[in-house]
Formats: structure tokens, C-alpha cells, sequence
């Protein structure tokens, strides 16, 4: 049953977080909205698998954003979601990751307050736990890593924004998003800022998918890696000791059904701390 709202009423907006890709890992809740909204206006990171679960009558809005390619603009995705709404209809504004995690999942739903439009924000797991996760990395362990930090490698002005001698903290774990054009940049201001050389460092690219591909280096290593391996994205960098025991509980790989792979650019990987 559709959850439409009375026309002569203002519809209701679903901002809902889809997860990292795998379709096991969305909410109960999520699943529910996807599969009965009116129209469901998804991003470019929202995998094929989710997207069979949109039924055929539904309509589908795409406002995807490609990296260095002429993207639709944040004020234009706002207005196709009140245009809906405004119409009575229930709207599934669906995000990849988690919607409040560098998901703009926040500036769409203080625009909706101001236009009077009732809404729910429905979380979904962020890349940097789905995605590590799967790659065997936890990012806190007990004696190796006590925080993690969740940096974009790039803002709305591509500016040098990130705080370095704060995050280059070796019981600390670093994952940043949209990192993979600023490798060069990042392994270098974290070893200028205290990181030393040959601290772990992972490449997680398509984490939870079919294809996921995780490459293992040392920080030093990380530009050459993102050279030669050239991950597709999306994908995570993830920095600190904690990267060491993928090696051992990398469970996702190693399952028999599991048709991706694990390339280790590395010849050793450098010691972790250990407990």
C-alpha cells in the first residue's frame, strides 16, 4: 500500500540513507520507503541492486554527481523534491552512505523546514564503517586505535580545509572520502605533520559490492597505489595501524562466494602496534 498523502495536503519527505551498496545492509525502515514512496530522487552512489527494490511504477528522479563532470546543483536537487512534495506526493530522497555523514543530507532538510515540508531522516551505514568493515579493518581496537577521524578530502571550494598536525595522531584511525584525487596530498601533509612513512594505509574501492577491491600500502606508498592500481570509485582511504589486521580478518574476501579480490601493493606490510 502507498503511503500518498491526501492531495489537497503537502506530501512527506523520506531523506533516507541507502548504505554502501550491499542491499542486506539496509534499514527495515529504508527498505519500507523505498518500496512504497511515490517517486524515489536518488544519487549516482546508489547501487543497481538497491535500485531493483524501487518498484516499476514508481517514478525515479536521478540527480547523480560525477566527479569533474558538469553536475546538477544542490538549489536544483532542493527544488525537484518540494516541486513532489508540494504536489502531495511521498517523496524517497535517497542518498548513499548515511545522509548526515558528508551526505548534504542536512542542508536538504533545513531547506525542507523552511518551505513547510514534513520530513524523516532515515540512517544508513557510512562508507567509513560498511566499507571497512568489509575489508576486515576495524577502526578502533583495543592498544592500536582509541578514535577514528571522518575527513572529506576536498570542500565546496576545494581548499586546503583539513586541520593535518591534529589528525596525524598515531593511535588514531583516518578515514577520508573522495580521496583518491588528493593521494599525493594527503600522504604528504600527514608524514610532514608526524605520520610516519610506513604507517598502514588502505584503498577501499566499491566497499560491500560484488567487486570490492582493497589495496594495502604504507602511507608513502598511497600515491603510487592510486596510480598504478587506479581504483574505481567510490572509494575510502583509510590510514593507521588498524589497517594491519585486515590481513588476518579480511572475512569478506575470503569467502568462497566472494568474486572479487584483494591486490597487496605492498611486498610487507609494515608492523602494527599490538596490544
Amino acid at each position: 500500500m502507498k503511503l500518498t498523502p491526501s492531495i489537497k495536503q503537502k506530501g512527506h519527505v523520506y531523506i533516507v540513507g541507502a548504505g554502501t551498496g550491499d542491499p542486506d545492509l539496509l534499514t527495515v525502515k529504508a527498505l519500507r520507503i523505498i518500496s512504497t514512496a511515490d517517486v524515489v530522487i536518488y544519487d549516482n552512489l546508489i547501487s543497481a541492486d538497491i535500485l531493483a527494490f524501487i518498484p516499476e511504477e514508481t517514478e525515479k528522479v536521478y540527480v547523480g554527481k560525477v566527479f569533474n563532470s558538469k553536475c546538477i546543483l544542490q538549489s536544483e536537487i532542493n527544488q525537484k523534491i518540494l516541486k513532489h512534495a508540494e504536489l502531495g506526493k511521498t517523496v524517497c530522497r535517497l542518498k548513499g552512505g548515511d545522509p548526515f555523514v558528508f551526505g548534504r543530507g542536512g542542508e536538504e532538510a533545513l531547506f525542507l523546514d523552511y518551505a513547510g515540508i514534513a520530513f524523516d531522516i532515515v540512517p544508513g551505514i557510512t562508507a567509513a564503517v560498511g566499507c571497512c568493515s568489509y575489508a576486515g579493518i576495524p577502526v578502533t581496537h583495543r592498544g592500536i586505535s582509541n578514535g577514528v577521524t571522518i575527513v572529506t578530502a576536498r570542500d565546496q571550494h576545494d581548499s586546503d580545509h583539513i586541520n593535518w598536525k591534529g589528525l596525524a595522531n598515531v593511535n588514531h584511525t583516518i578515514v577520508f572520502y573522495m580521496g583518491l584525487h588528493k593521494a599525493g596530498n594527503i600522504s604528504k601533509n600527514l608524514i610532514d605533520h608526524g605520520l610516519r612513512k610506513e604507517t598502514p594505509t588502505a584503498i577501499i574501492s566499491n566497499g560491500t559490492r560484488h567487486d570490492q577491491r582493497v589495496i594495502r600500502c604504507s602511507l608513502s606508498e598511497l600515491p603510487d597505489a592510486v596510480d598504478i592500481c587506479n581504483p574505481p570509485m567510490p572509494a575510502v582511504i583509510v590510514v593507521g595501524h588498524v589497517v594491519k589486521l585486515s590481513e588476518t580478518i579480511d572475512w569478506f574476501t575470503k569467502r568462497e562466494t566472494f568474486d572479487g579480490y584483494v591486490r597487496r601493493f605492498f611486498t610487507k606490510m609494515p608492523e602494527a602496534e599490538h596490544v
